[in-house]
Parts: C-alpha cells; structure tokens; sequence
C-alpha cells in the first residue's frame, strides 16, 4: 500500500467520524431550544469540516 491511498483512507476516516459526531450534536442538541444556537454551529462545522475531508480524500484517492 502506498503513502497516498494510506492517506486517503486515514482522510476519509476523519472525515467520516466528524460527520457523525456532527448529525450526532445537531440530534442531541435538538429538542432541548435552551442551550442557544452554540451546539448548532458546532454540528454545522463538524459537519462542513467531515464533507471537505471526505471530497479531499476522493480527490487524492483519484490521482493515485
């Protein structure tokens, strides 16, 4: 196994963990309005941060 596909999948990974802990905080965090909007951003970061890593990981999957 090469460096690059090593990579990928260590990316992936990343990115599929942080997609799940964002839907995760977005769900806990849902029925109780009394926290504010500061778990939603959190979820939303989570969130954009696992699709980058994911799309990054497709990318660097694809050229190798």
């Amino acid at each position: 196994m090469d460096l690059r596909s090593s990579r990928a999948d260590t990316v992936r990974a990343f990115g599929t963990l942080s997609l799940g802990a964002g839907f995760l905080t977005s769900l806990l965090t849902m029925p109780s309005s009394s926290d504010g909007l500061k778990p939603q951003i959190l979820a939303a970061f989570l969130i954009l941060t696992g699709i980058g890593l994911r799309i990054e990981a497709a990318i660097t999957d694809r050229k190798s």
